[in-house]
């Protein structure tokens, strides 16, 4: 059941910048490296323990996993209860077996093999998808930002569309699928994003009053029953007062994923200091966007995209994107010279198997999320 009143009530009474990050992994065989179905399995370990017992969560198929920071009271409280909720989880999985890999898609396991976790959600978005819901094997990052107000929110995800290829492009980390090279930075973004209904980059809806209509709308069509449909990569989320930016790729080391999540933070705040400024600039139509994002898609930070809010439309390489992004929102934010898809490419080139990449991914994994400090 939809409730937009209510979940205007919860915007308002959100309280501004507080954190949450969610980190989705896949669980593999340490020696094939395949995917395996133990979801179930490391749920069952975690219910003693008081941290993961709330933190992990379900995410589609049984060979993955999500855990949850909960909301911390800026981006640093967040990564450090996340850092923890790290640190036990993949401990737990080392104690039953399992390797968690942190790439935007599994480049080896096919995804037929792969099955739909029971839980009535999923149940639901299976039978409503079908072959997009069963193709979906996918592992990425989303923050959530508290944003005060239903209309600020809903202004702070306008002002974010043409942020989001950006933020793509900087996390692109999924070039391997289906033991094959795809010719992307980011095939992740092209199986889910550019699958899934009401995904992708929304319209700009201006105010509260417009998005509850629309969300009527749907609820009353039976186009969907729980807003958690609308899987676009910038949205409202009504259960939190955030705004909750969902572009990114799983990353595969944790400074990547923590410096991600800051600079995310930033552009929320940033966002968020426009439009209570009044100088948000004028809602970009979204054929520039989506030609950002494609950009963003194919070639990640080794292309070009377009500076779509300067005056008069250029290219510019895309290898400046994160230094243009940080300037805009003021983020000191430290990521590598290369993100993953560029050090996964760069291997490929050198004539590395799609496996022996695989084996590298999961090593910077184990090696960067295992080994944090207890807080």
């Amino acid at each position: 059941m939809i409730d937009v009143a209510a979940a205007r009530e919860t915007f308002e009474a959100s309280a501004d910048f507080t954190v949450g990050i969610e980190e989705e992994f896949a669980l593999v065989d340490p020696e094939s490296m395949l995917l395996i179905p133990r979801f179930e399995v490391l749920r069952a370990a975690a219910a003693d323990d008081p941290v993961l017992a709330t933190a992990i969560a379900g995410e589609l198929i049984s060979s993955e996993i999500e855990i949850r920071s909960g909301a911390g009271a800026d981006a640093d409280d967040a990564r450090g209860r996340q850092a923890e909720a790290r640190r036990r989880l993949f401990a737990l999985a080392t104690e039953h077996g399992v390797g968690l890999g942190a790439t935007g898609t599994h480049p080896l396991s096919d995804y037929r093999e792969q099955h739909i976790i029971d839980t009535e959600h999923y149940r639901r978005v299976e039978q409503g998808l079908k072959y997009v819901a069963w193709r979906n094997n996918t592992f990425s990052v989303h923050v959530h930002v508290g944003v005060r107000g239903g209309d600020r929110a809903v202004r702070v995800c306008d002002r974010l569309r043409p942020v989001v290829p950006i933020l793509l492009a900087v996390s692109a980390n999924s070039p391997f699928v289906d033991g094959l090279d795809s010719g992307l930075h980011s095939a992740r973004s092209q199986i889910f994003t550019k699958s899934f209904p009401r995904c992708g980059v929304p319209d700009a809806f201006g105010c509260w009053r417009a998005w509850a209509d629309y969300v009527d709308l749907l609820v009353r069509t039976g186009s969907i029953v729980e807003f958690t449909q609308l899987w676009w990569s910038v949205r409202p989320h009504h259960d939190f007062g955030t705004v909750e930016v969902r572009i990114c790729d799983a990353q595969m080391t944790a400074q990547e994923s923590d410096g991600l999540a800051a600079l995310i933070a930033a552009c929320v705040r940033r966002a968020a200091e426009e439009v209570d400024a009044g100088e948000t600039p004028p809602d970009l139509p979204g054929r520039l966007i989506e030609e950002n994002m494609w950009r963003a898609i194919r070639y990640g930070l080794d292309g070009r995209l377009l500076d779509i809010e300067a005056p008069r439309i250029e290219e510019y390489p895309a290898a400046e994107a994160l230094e243009r992004l940080k300037a805009w929102c003021g983020s000191d934010v430290m990521l590598p010279e290369l993100n993953g898809a560029q050090r996964q490419r760069r291997m490929l080139d050198a004539g590395v198997t799609a496996a022996e990449v695989y084996a590298e991914c999961l090593r910077e994994t184990q090696s960067t999320y295992s080994e944090e400090p207890v807080r």
